[in-house]
């Protein structure tokens, strides 16, 4: 899968970028960034790797468009593993990025 240019969350377009270093930090695999609506990936991740790293940050989007500017990271985890598995078992992931 190619990774979206920008995916919709709520009323919001997020703008998804694949960087050498994510947030300035040289740990972090992505960062979702509320206050200027864009997702990060690390560019150097193996494709399925930054799939689930996108549906991570997104979920992050998610939670925060519906009012939960607190957020667990421990939860946000493992659903993000979850919702990428169920993606990718029924053939959803790839609708990701495409036009309808």
């Amino acid at each position: 899968m190619t990774i979206p240019e920008q995916v919709k969350i709520g009323a919001i377009n997020y703008k998804v970028q694949e960087k050498e270093v994510v947030d300035n930090d040289l740990n972090n695999w992505g960062a979702c960034v509320f206050h200027d609506n864009h997702i990060e990936v690390l560019a150097g991740l193996s494709d399925e790797r930054k799939e689930q790293t996108l549906i991570h940050e997104i979920l992050h989007a998610i939670f925060y468009e519906a009012g939960f500017e607190e957020q667990d990271e421990d939860l946000i985890n493992r659903a993000g593993i979850v919702l990428y598995q169920f993606l990718k078992d029924n053939n959803l992931f790839c609708q990701l990025g495409e036009e309808r």
